[in-house]
């Protein structure tokens, strides 16, 4: 089975819909959100390409296939994160800024930045005190770098 578009996500669809269909789950890891072709398999066995038209990345919940009787899905496998959680506005503008200058992507959920784990980072975060915990936890989307230059 090839698969060119997402279907819809799976918030999207009714629980009456979702408890008379076979589920099956295609895990990913998040950097992989971002490829457009890739071969994957089911939790159950069955081979998937998948050969994206559009340029968008997959979400966490995106439906690759469903009929009637089958919904194959995406899930995410858990990145390996930093969770930082700075005490003020001022902390929190100098370790983004800190981040920022070694070029890794962050993600923000509420009061909390995101990082995939470093040692490095995990190091400055000792060093200037401030909260974190390291986490295994499921990214809605893709770590991507913002483009840009120093030029």
């Amino acid at each position: 089975m090839i698969v060119e578009q997402v279907v819809t996500n799976i918030d999207k669809i009714s629980s009456d819909i979702l408890n008379n269909c076979h589920l099956e789950k295609v895990y990913l890891e998040s950097s992989d959100l971002v490829k457009r072709v890739q071969r994957v398999v089911t939790d159950h066995g069955r081979e998937i390409g998948i050969r994206l038209k559009e340029q968008k990345d997959l979400s966490a919940g995106d439906v690759l296939f469903m009929d009637d009787h089958n919904i194959v899905v995406i899930d995410l496998i858990p990145d390996d994160l930093l969770v930082i959680s700075p005490n003020s506005l001022q902390q929190m503008g100098d370790i983004a800024h800190k981040i920022g200058n070694r070029h890794l992507p962050a993600q923000f959920e509420g009061n909390e930045m995101l990082v995939q784990y470093d040692y490095l980072v995990e190091e400055l975060l000792i060093e200037l005190k401030v909260p974190y915990s390291r986490e295994e936890k499921k990214v809605k989307q893709a770590f991507r770098n913002v483009g840009h230059s120093h030029g």
